[in-house]
């Protein structure tokens, strides 16, 4: 018995970064079309982040850019954000150096 994997129509694994323009068309399409599933096959998506993009554009409006959640770029983040970060850092730093001489102090001769 021949056990042959059949080629995927699923969308692949891999995350995707689709453009702006490409996510409005296909919310559009979603529209008008009879099966969202046939459409996301189509198109190579999941058929939920189809529906993500449908309500982000009824949230922000239809010419709203439409990007993934993620952590903000340096220029957005707050002053106190970046000093946290940096205390946590020191931190971490300074009880890793008090082991070390911890350490150095007990293997004297």
């Amino acid at each position: 018995m021949n056990k042959t994997k059949l080629p995927s129509t699923e969308p692949s694994g891999a995350p995707q970064n689709y453009s702006n323009e490409f996510k409005q068309d296909a919310v559009a399409r979603m529209k008008t079309c009879d099966s969202v599933t046939a459409l996301a096959l189509e198109l190579g998506v999941r058929r939920n982040q189809l529906y993500k993009w449908q309500k982000h554009l009824e949230l922000s409006g239809p010419g709203s850019i439409l990007k993934s959640p993620g952590r903000p770029s340096l220029g957005d983040q707050s002053e106190v954000e970046r000093l946290r970060r940096e205390n946590a850092r020191l931190e971490m730093e300074n009880a890793i150096l008090k082991k070390a001489g911890a350490y150095f102090v007990r293997r004297k001769p």
